[in-house]
């Protein structure tokens, strides 16, 4: 089981990213814009550089959801390999047959 607190970080931070997306798409679509003032465009880049750190998409970990474990995850499934292989050994995710030798 993953830290509390880790877990809780993660969660501070999507909800950031969230609330900030289009903010962040709205600066970001200026700033790209070449038809715009070198001026304008400067001064995007710096309201971008004011929102939190925490709300940007890259600074977001996939975590697995039944345990928060951060590595070995499956993104199509949403949990780690350890919570995968206790979920079929229980019979509890469909089509996955126990294994052990």
């Amino acid at each position: 089981m993953a830290k509390k607190a880790m877990v809780e970080r993660e969660k501070k931070r999507q909800r950031l990213v969230k609330k900030y997306a289009a903010k962040r798409a709205a600066l970001k679509e200026i700033i790209n814009d070449e038809s715009k003032p070198m001026e304008e465009r400067f001064r995007a880049s710096l309201k971008l550089a004011e929102l939190p750190r925490n709300s940007s998409a890259t600074r977001l970990h996939n975590r697995c959801q039944l345990t928060g474990r951060p590595h070995a995850y499956y993104r199509k499934l949403k949990v780690s390999r350890i919570a995968l292989r206790e979920l079929g050994s229980t019979g509890q995710a469909p089509g996955m047959v126990k294994s052990s030798w």
